[in-house]
């Protein structure tokens, strides 16, 4: 310590000192307190603010994002305004746009009820439609545009644009479709309701033609089935005109074709067509369907010129808007699936069928039919949509013609080869002989001589031969001819000459009654026809002289004049002679009985020769010596006829027995004909 200092001095300034440090110390102390509570206070915000800066940190990236277009150039931000406005403007009209068809959907009303209003809204509809098809192809390429520039300047966030994208992209689908999408299938089911009323307008309106009978067809001529309505058809057209704009033409046609071909099936039902699903198969010989092949032209010629004929002209009232291939495709639907080739299918069935000369017939009548039908298939049928149906038709014309003429030129060879056949047993006109006669005059008559010199013309034509006018009467004239030569080939072959006798008596009148005054006879001359008539008269006189005529003999009256060998010789001669020619009756009654005469006139004229032959002179012989033995125990014996029992008995004689009717017994040759009905061969017809 400095001696200078001095003890008090510094006690007081020492005093003085202390109580200002004091003073700064306790004021440091205060404010180091108060800061420590700053910083605690501090270290507490801290603390309570660290999961609020978590949170600050995760959402950086969007505030980022938010503040971009801020970063962007000023001339994109600014251009931005107008890219929008204008995507806004098209987009905002297709909206409205869209508003709208919603709001017809209250205006579609029932098509029934009020049909034109309802083709009016429809058609509105429509064009609000075409119009939003139209337009909002634009309005997604604008939109598209404006987020492309979006992109493009970084004005939008990355996944705000491809959230944009994937909407646009949905919406550039539904435009790309159908746009049925567009409207939710508004459009489509306003269009089935129109189908539907289309369908119940021709359903309603259609009715099956009344068929009184099936045989009253004939009487029908002026009937045809009533067509639509106008105002129906009228509806029908209007209806047509909404569902073509919106292709819908194929279903139309689908369900007119659905109706009227029902309509016209209806009406064939009461006709009974279930033949004509007769197979080949199914066929026992042309007889068994005969009647069903006259049927089949009946109806056929029906359905052509009443069922089908209407639909032609209903089909071109409906659809004539549409054109020609329309109209006509649809009709040849219709034709179709009505029934038109089941006709035409038995037909081929006919021709089909196994080979029989009787079917020469029924192929000319399906040939005459086909004929007289064939204006009506050219005009019907002639279009390109009926192409299945002509050649069907085609087909079963050269089948028929070439069937019908085949037929025609082997007649010849197959009657020629009857020839080796056995004749009759009883002396009756084989079948072939009835068969031709009539065969031969029924081809050269009206309905048939046409129509087979048409069908010869066509096949000549065909093979390119000219055709020769007498080829057809020469060819039956050859047949008449070849049938003689059988005749005296069949007599020959007997071993009783009495039925040889009354086999060519039977078959000369046969020809002379059956040909005299007809086409064929014509063609014959009369010198033919009266040499059979005496071939007639010859072999009756032979028939009769060698059988019946000698039986008056074994009644002779020598040795009973004046009973001059006396009354009991007289009676013994009666008994004997009477008794040889009641055995010669009986045995000649048994014989005969076989045979048979069928004509009936030459049956009724032989036996009344046979009667007046014989009962006369039995009758006298009785009268003159029948009491010789009359009282005599045995009379009977002797006595056993009257002469009314004799003609009754001879008057029963020669009855033809009916046989199956048919042709004859064709001979296979080189396979063209097949065997015939075994039972139609050479027996006798029965003819009254």
């Amino acid at each position: 310590m400095n001696p200078g200092w001095k003890r008090n001095g510094f006690t007081d300034q020492m005093g003085s000192v202390s109580v200002g440090g004091i003073e700064n110390l306790a004021s440091a102390g205060k404010s180091l307190k108060n800061s420590l509570e700053k910083f605690k206070s501090l270290g507490l915000t801290i603390e309570k603010t660290g999961p609020r800066l978590d949170e600050i940190h995760q959402r950086l990236p969007s505030l980022e994002a938010a503040v971009r277009p801020i970063l962007a150039q000023r001339e994109a931000l600014v251009a931005v305004g107008g890219h929008i406005n204008r995507a806004v403007v098209p987009a905002a009209a297709v909206l409205k746009v869209f508003d709208a068809i919603h709001g017809l959907e209250k205006s579609l009303s029932d098509p029934q009820s009020d049909l034109p209003g309802y083709l009016s809204v429809l058609k509105r509809l429509e064009e609000a439609l075409r119009f939003l098809g139209d337009n909002c192809g634009m309005a997604i390429q604008w939109l598209e545009d404006i987020v492309e520039y979006l992109e493009d300047n970084k004005v939008a966030d990355d996944r705000y644009i491809m959230n944009l994208k994937k909407a646009l992209q949905y919406l550039r689908e539904l435009q790309n479709e159908e746009r049925g999408h567009l409207d939710g299938g508004l459009l489509g089911a306003a269009l089935d309701r129109l189908e539907n009323e289309f369908r119940r307008l021709l359903t309603e309106n259609s009715v099956p033609l009344p068929m009184s009978s099936p045989s009253s067809l004939g009487e029908q001529a002026s009937i045809a089935p009533s067509l639509l309505p106008v105002l129906v058809i009228q509806k029908l057209q209007a209806i047509l005109g909404r569902l073509i704009a919106n292709n819908r033409l194929d279903k139309c046609i689908s369900i007119y074709v659905d109706v009227r071909s029902s309509n016209v099936r209806a009406s064939l039902q009461a006709l009974n067509l279930d033949y004509l699903e007769i197979s080949v198969s199914e066929f026992n010989d042309v007889q068994s369907i005969e009647g069903y092949i006259a049927q089949w032209g009946k109806h056929l010629e029906f359905a052509v010129k009443h069922l089908f004929e209407a639909e032609y002209k209903l089909c071109n009232d409906v659809f004539e808007r549409m054109g020609l291939d329309v109209w006509m495709g649809c009709f040849a639907k219709i034709a179709a699936q009505a029934g038109i080739l089941a006709f035409l299918q038995f037909g081929k069935t006919v021709a089909d069928s196994k080979k029989d000369p009787i079917k020469l017939l029924k192929l000319l009548d399906i040939f005459a039919s086909l004929n007289k039908l064939r204006l009506d298939f050219n005009r019907l049928f002639g279009g390109t949509a009926c192409a299945e149906i002509q050649n069907l038709t085609r087909d079963l014309i050269k089948r028929v013609i070439e069937g019908a003429c085949e037929i025609f030129w082997e007649l010849l060879v197959q009657v020629e080869l009857q020839r080796q056949t056995p004749p009759p047993s009883d002396g009756g006109v084989p079948r072939l002989v009835s068969f031709i006669t009539d065969y031969s005059n029924r081809l050269l008559g009206e309905d048939y001589k046409p129509i087979l010199t048409q069908a010869l013309v066509i096949q000549q034509s065909w093979k390119q031969e000219k055709f020769q006018e007498r080829v057809l009467t020469d060819e039956l004239l050859n047949l008449i001819r070849a049938i003689e030569l059988n005749l005296e080939s069949w007599s020959k072959a007997y071993d009783d000459p009495l039925l040889s006798y009354i086999f060519m008596m039977n078959n000369h009148w046969h020809l002379y009654k059956h040909l005299k005054g007809t086409r064929l006879g014509s063609l014959l001359g009369d010198s033919w026809l009266r040499e059979h008539e005496q071939y007639k008269e010859y072999y009756s006189a032979c028939y009769l002289r060698e059988s019946w005529g000698k039986l008056p003999a074994h009644l002779s009256r020598e040795g009973l004049i004046l009973f001059s060998g006396g009354r009991a010789t007289a009676r013994d001669l009666v008994k004997k002679r009477l008794k040889a020619f009641n055995e010669a009756f009986d045995e000649m009654y048994k014989k005969q009985s076989n045979l048979v005469v069928v004509e009936k006139d030459l049956r009724e004229k032989t036996c009344q020769l046979i009667v007046q032959a014989i009962v006369p002179v039995y009758r006298s012989y009785m009268q003159n010596y029948g009491p010789l033995v009359e009282q005599d125990a045995s009379a009977s014996k002797y006595a056993k006829y009257t002469a009314q029992s004799l003609e009754k008995m001879i008057s029963s004689l020669f009855q033809p027995r009916p046989v199956k009717y048919g042709s004859f017994n064709v001979r296979r040759l080189s396979g063209k004909f097949s065997n015939g009905v075994t039972d139609q061969c050479l027996s006798s017809p029965t003819v009254t």
